[in-house]
């Protein structure tokens, strides 16, 4: 299984989402969609092994979880006004009690919570924390295999919307000295998982 939470610290977790201004009232709603999109989506279909939970942090009331099931996903469409529009109804339903998560839609399931909540649920996942000044998330010397050779545990990646990933949660790992937007640093996780690359842990 590999496993996603994106940090929304200003993502709107109640009321109407206001679907032609995701980047701003939505409270950069739009990151975390990109980020949905590039864990869960291949070219033709979704990848049945990857779980992704969004952390609505930015009101109003408490933080919300939406959780993303690649296996039991239904009408999810590549197109972020789609996405958009499953979170937008989950929203606006009563918040479920902390570690009680409700399915809205098949596969997408509507939870109280905040970022402690999720790691204790994921207790069997190796946690890692993307950060660029940590050490490589990839072994020294380590190569890309000539054959994809997808054979890692089950991992958990922490990665936050454009503003810094405040935790000390999970192993620091980075993927460059550069800081990546969020769906370009998990479509590299999935690269490196998919072929096979040895990496540090």
């Amino acid at each position: 299984m590999r496993r996603f939470a994106v940090i929304g610290h200003r993502a709107m977790s109640k009321g109407k989402l206001p679907l032609n201004d995701l980047a701003g009232g939505a409270g950069r709603m739009d990151v975390l969609i990109r980020a949905v999109m590039s864990a869960l989506l291949t070219s033709h279909g979704l990848r049945p092994d990857v779980e992704v939970i969004l952390h609505l942090q930015g009101g109003p009331g408490p933080h919300r979880r939406l959780k993303f099931v690649g296996s039991e996903l239904r009408g999810f469409h590549a197109e972020e006004r789609s996405v958009a529009g499953l979170i937008a109804k989950a929203i606006q339903q009563p918040m479920p009690a902390i570690g009680q998560w409700t399915e809205r839609t098949p596969g997408l399931y509507d939870g109280g919570g905040k970022l402690s909540q999720t790691l204790k649920e994921w207790s069997d996942s190796v946690v890692v924390r993307l950060d660029a000044d940590a050490e490589r998330l990839w072994r020294e010397g380590g190569s890309i295999p000539i054959s994809s050779k997808p054979n890692h545990p089950s991992v958990a990646f922490l990665l936050s919307d454009d503003q810094p990933l405040e935790t000390n949660e999970g192993t620091a790992r980075s993927l460059g000295s550069t800081w990546l937007q969020g769906h370009h640093a998990i479509a590299i996780c999935h690269f490196l998982l998919d072929e096979g690359v040895e990496l540090n842990l």
